[in-house]
């Protein structure tokens, strides 16, 4: 059970993500911080409770946050420079 809402979160902070590329907006930003921390969370207790070699966890892990990181990151820079289309 623990295992299915780990990979739930993390495929939904990965999309949220994503979608902040095309619209950035200061909720969307804690709202893909607040996903991050719940994937960490619950792949930190799986890592613990299913006695996981650090090692396979960790690079895991690495692999998530470089993607996420790489698209928050690219969502900021649109969201300082302006390029967000105004709604209509």
């Amino acid at each position: 059970m623990v295992v299915a809402v780990h990979v739930i979160i993390a495929l939904l902070s990965i999309a949220y993500s994503s979608y902040l590329l095309f619209s950035p907006s200061r909720k969307g930003f804690f709202m893909t911080y607040a996903l991050v921390a719940a994937t960490i969370a619950s792949g930190t207790y799986l890592a613990i409770s299913t006695h996981t070699p650090i090692l396979k966890a960790c690079l895991a892990g690495l692999l998530y946050i470089s993607v996420i990181l790489v698209l928050v990151v690219n969502a900021q820079r649109r969201f300082a420079a302006g390029k967000v289309r105004k709604p209509q």
